[in-house]
């Protein structure tokens, strides 16, 4: 089995707050240390009232701090909604405090609706390529007499990912010689046919020799596939308010779905979904197994927001012990 990661959205549950979030937040990844993950991520969203992972760099440094040894990270970063410089800053302040265990993953969305976008007052995702090339300018060491440098930041190695669920970053990535991660938990319908082109299109870099990819998949396990597939209702419903424009905090699992979408609601989240795994410790190794042959990934990143932290918790235990 390949190397295994979590990404984390740091769920807000119904009747929760964000400081609690951020705690359980914190609780996983230590957890997730001790089990085996080779990385701990979160990923920038903004006004969505049920993630609490907006400030990205700050809960990166919150996480950083409560744990030892795993490698934690941005998946990601929304390169478009900041300063190259700023970013650059962040992560080399990062890099200074954790040496050896920052990672940086960018993508080019808002993670957030249009209104939400200008409020951030963010830039042309036009320029994505070129904001990349900066960033990474900033990692260098300084040239004598540059004028503009990233303190913390120039001199220092900070790994940088591209993220993406299309074509772009993938075609981007390889020719930057950077590795690529593709959300499969979310948007699967261009999965092999941008792993595909990264790897075909890969060019070396001083960074990296060799492609490296990695997918992101909804992993939820449990004792049975039954609660499984119970505690996978609360995803369901998220997705679904997600789509109807009423995002908010993570609701209860329900028994059943009938009722709570439509038939188009319904055959919508199954094909964002259809890479998802659920089901018992089985299930989820046998599926887990599958998706990496399939996908000839070097590394799989898991995610899953449960709303009891306790079953949380046992499902990422099952899923690394799954690996």
């Amino acid at each position: 089995m390949v190397p295994i990661s979590l990404l984390d959205l740091a769920p807000i549950i119904q009747g929760s707050t964000p400081g609690e979030a951020l705690r359980r937040a914190l609780d996983l990844a230590r957890h997730a240390e001790r089990w085996g993950y080779r990385r701990y991520w979160l990923a920038e969203h903004h006004n969505m009232t049920g993630i609490a992972s907006a400030a990205t760099s700050v809960v990166i440094a919150h996480i950083a701090g409560g744990t030892s040894t795993i490698r934690v990270g941005s998946g990601g970063v929304m390169l478009p909604n900041h300063a190259p410089l700023v970013i650059a800053e962040q992560f080399g302040t990062l890099e200074s405090l954790f040496p050896g265990r920052i990672d940086l993953g960018l993508g080019r969305a808002p993670g957030t609706d249009p209104l939400t976008a200008r409020a951030l007052r963010r830039g042309d995702a036009d320029t994505f390529p070129q904001d990349v090339m900066e960033l990474q300018a900033y990692f260098r060491p300084a040239a004598a007499g540059q004028a503009v440098q990233a303190v913390p930041g120039a001199g220092l190695a900070v790994p940088i990912w591209l993220l993406g669920s299309s074509l772009f970053s993938a075609q981007l990535a390889a020719a930057l010689g950077l590795p690529f991660a593709f959300a499969a938990h979310f948007a699967p319908d261009l999965l092999a046919e941008a792993l595909e082109q990264y790897r075909s299109q890969f060019r070396p870099s001083a960074s990296l020799g060799e492609p490296y990819s990695m997918a992101a998949v909804q992993v939820v396990g449990a004792e049975s596939d039954a609660n499984a597939q119970r505690l996978f209702t609360s995803l369901q419903q998220s997705f679904v308010r997600l789509r109807r424009g009423t995002p908010g905090p993570l609701p209860p699992p329900v028994d059943s779905m009938d009722g709570l979408w439509t038939s188009m609601e319904k055959a919508g989240v199954e094909q964002a979904f259809r890479e998802a795994i659920v089901g018992s410790p089985a299930t989820v190794k046998k599926g887990m197994d599958a998706f990496v042959r399939r996908t000839g990934i070097d590394e799989l990143m898991v995610t899953g927001s449960i709303h009891d932290h306790a079953a949380r918790l046992r499902s990422f235990e099952i899923i690394a012990g799954a690996s």
